[in-house]
C-alpha cells in the first residue's frame, strides 16, 4: 500500500499493522476501527483524518515479526481495545499460535489482557495454567476508557474486570479530548445554578411547560404529532422519570404499551426482524437500519440490564451512562414499535437516578435534537451506516426482511464513544438554548404583565396574553389588524406605553415592523 500523498512520498510503501493486519489476514468483515495503523519503510511518523478515522503511520523501527500475537498486542496498544474485532479474530484465530503467544510473554500486561478477552469473548479456556504471582492489573486503563470504580478481580489472568458491560453487551467508550472537556464543565452544576436564580412558583410553571416541550419534540422527531390528551398522558410519564428506575424488562415493556398505540403494544421483546427504511416506489425500498435479529435479543438485552446496573453501581459517568443504555437501546431496537421515545426517555431517567438532573427540572434534550436533526441523525448514522455496509438480507415482497449473515457481534460490542460525545453536546445546547431561556422568558413575561396592568387596570389574563403575544410576534408593535379586531379600547398613550414596555423587557427591536 502507498502513502495517500504519493506526490510527496512517492515511494513509500505501508504495511498494516494491528487490527488493520489483522483484519486484511483473516479477510474479516467488521465495522472499522476508529484508529488504523500502517508501518513505512523508512522514518517517518504522521497522524492524518481519512474518513473520520485516524490513520497513524509509523515509522520503519516499528516493523515486527508477522504473527498473530505480535498484531494483537500492536492493535491494543496502539488500536484501542475494540472487543467486536477481537471476537472477530478468535472466533477463526488458531488457538495455538495464540496459545503459545501468551506462553512465551505470560507476565507481560498485554498477554494478560488478550488471554482474558479470549476467554471472555468465547468462553472457551486456552490450556495455559491459571497464574499464581503478581500483582492484579486493570483490563481497561481508567485514563484511556469510561470503567467502573469497583472492578470484580480475576484470578486466573489477576486481572481487574472493570468493564461497564458483560459478554453478553459490552460496549466500549474512550475517554477523548472532548469528552475529557465536557465533563469538566460540569453541566450539572451549571443547571443548578440557572435554576437557582429563579423563583420556586417559576420554576414549577417552567417545569411544567419544559416537560410539555420535550413530550411534543420526542414525537415530533419521528414526525408523529398526537392530540392534546396523548401529550397530557405522556408528560405524566415523563414526570415519573426522577421517581423510580425504569432500565429493566418489565418496566420498559409497560413504557412502550403507554406510548404507543394499543395495536402495536408488545408482551415480550419482538419475535420478528425490524429495520427502518422508506419506499422509493411500489417496488422499491430503501433500507437505512437493520436491527439485530430476534433469536439474538433475548441474550443481549440480558446484558444490556446488566451494564445498565453495573455503571449505575460502578459510577461511571452518569451522561455517558445515560449514552450507553438509551443509544445502545435504539441500536438493540427490542419493541415492533417506541423504540425511539424509549431511548429518549431513558435519557432522562439516567440523568434524574443518577442525581445529575437537579430536581424537580427537565433537560429538554429531545429539543435540541430537534432543533439540530441534521446533528441528531448524525449520531444515529455512525453507527447505522458503517453497519449497513455490513449486514446481508433480502427483502420479500410484502416488506418482511430476513437477515442471512450473523451479526450479534456489530450491536454487542460496538464503540459508543460517538455517541457519548454528541449526548453531551445535546446537554450543553439544551442548558444553553432551552433551559435558561425559557426561565428568562417566564421571568420577562411576568413583568411584561404586570406592567401591563399598571398601565391599563382589570384587563382580563386572557387579553393580556394575547396582547403580549401580538406585541412579541411583531416584534414589539400592536399591528393595526389586531388592535382594530382586539385591543378597540385602549388608547394611542396607552398602546405606545405597552410596546416600549414589551420592547424594553423583551430587548426587541421594532424597526424592522409595522
Amino acid at each position: 500500500m502507498k502513502l495517500m500523498n504519493e506526490t510527496i512520498y512517492p515511494t513509500i510503501h505501508l504495511t498494516p499493522a494491528g487490527y488493520e493486519a489483522l483484519i486484511e489476514r483473516f479477510q474479516l468483515e467488521v465495522i472499522p476501527n476508529w484508529h488504523e495503523s500502517f508501518i513505512a519503510d523508512i522514518d517517518n511518523h504522521s497522524t492524518e483524518i481519512v474518513a473520520n478515522k485516524i490513520r497513524e503511520i509509523y515509522p520503519a523501527k516499528y516493523h515486527y515479526n508477522n504473527m498473530l500475537g505480535e498484531h494483537l498486542e500492536f492493535a491494543i496498544k496502539n488500536d484501542g481495545v475494540n472487543p467486536a474485532i477481537l471476537a472477530a479474530v478468535f472466533q477463526i484465530a488458531p488457538r495455538s499460535e495464540l496459545t503459545d503467544y501468551i506462553v512465551s510473554k505470560l507476565y507481560d500486561n498485554y498477554a494478560r489482557c488478550l488471554w482474558y478477552w479470549f476467554e471472555f469473548l468465547t468462553g472457551e479456556k486456552l490450556t495455559i495454567d491459571d497464574l499464581t504471582t503478581g500483582d492484579y492489573i486493570p483490563l481497561l486503563e481508567p485514563n484511556k476508557y469510561y470503567t467502573i470504580s469497583n472492578p470484580q478481580p480475576i484470578s486466573r489472568q489477576r486481572i481487574y474486570n472493570n468493564l461497564i458491560g458483560n459478554a453478553q453487551f459490552c460496549p466500549i467508550v474512550r475517554r477523548t479530548d472532548c469528552l475529557n472537556t465536557f465533563e469538566k464543565t460540569n453541566f450539572s452544576e451549571q443547571c443548578r445554578n440557572i435554576i437557582s436564580k429563579f423563583t420556586p412558583q417559576l420554576l414549577k410553571r417552567g417545569t411544567n411547560y419544559l416537560y410539555k416541550k420535550e413530550t411534543k419534540s420526542s414525537f415530533e422527531l419521528e414526525h408523529i404529532y398526537p392530540n392534546s390528551n396523548h401529550i397530557e398522558q405522556l408528560i405524566q410519564l415523563l414526570q415519573l422519570a426522577e421517581e423510580e428506575d425504569f432500565c429493566k424488562k418489565n418496566k420498559l415493556i409497560w413504557l412502550q404499551h403507554q406510548m404507543v398505540d394499543s395495536r402495536f403494544r408488545d408482551t415480550d421483546f419482538r419475535r420478528t426482524q425490524n429495520y427502518i427504511g422508506e419506499s422509493l416506489s411500489w417496488t422499491q425500498e430503501k433500507v437505512h437500519f437493520v436491527a439485530p435479529k430476534p433469536d439474538d435479543l433475548a441474550e443481549t438485552m440480558e446484558g444490556f440490564f446488566v451494564a445498565h446496573n453495573r455503571m449505575s453501581e460502578g459510577g461511571v459517568s452518569a451522561v455517558i451512562h445515560a449514552a450507553v443504555i438509551s443509544y445502545g437501546l435504539v441500536f438493540l431496537h427490542p419493541f415492533e414499535d417506541g423504540n425511539g421515545r424509549l431511548h429518549r426517555f431513558l435519557i432522562h431517567n439516567i440523568l434524574a437516578q443518577r442525581g445529575f438532573t437537579p430536581s424537580p427540572m427537565i433537560f429538554p434534550v429531545s429539543a435540541a435534537m430537534l432543533k439540530n436533526s441534521a446533528d441528531y441523525n448524525a449520531s444515529l448514522e455512525s453507527f447505522s451506516q458503517p453497519l449497513m455496509e455490513l449486514v446481508d438480507y433480502v427483502l420479500d415482497s410484502e416488506g418482511r426482511m430476513t437477515v442471512q449473515n450473523e451479526t450479534i457481534n456489530y450491536y454487542r460490542f460496538n464503540d459508543m464513544t460517538t455517541q457519548a460525545e454528541w449526548l453531551f453536546r445535546f446537554i450543553e445546547r439544551t442548558i444553553e438554548t432551552e433551559l435558561g431561556a425559557e426561565l428568562t422568558f417566564l421571568t420577562a413575561y411576568d413583568l411584561a404583565k404586570k406592567s401591563v396592568l399598571e398601565i391599563v387596570a382589570d384587563i382580563p389574563d386572557k387579553k393580556i396574553d394575547l396582547l403580549i403575544q401580538s406585541c412579541i410576534q411583531n416584534n414589539g408593535l400592536i399591528s393595526l389588524r389586531k388592535r382594530r379586531r382586539y385591543f378597540e379600547f385602549l388608547t394611542d398613550n396607552q398602546v405606545a406605553e405597552i410596546e416600549s414596555v414589551i420592547q424594553t423587557v423583551f430587548k426587541l427591536n421594532n424597526k424592522n415592523k409595522t
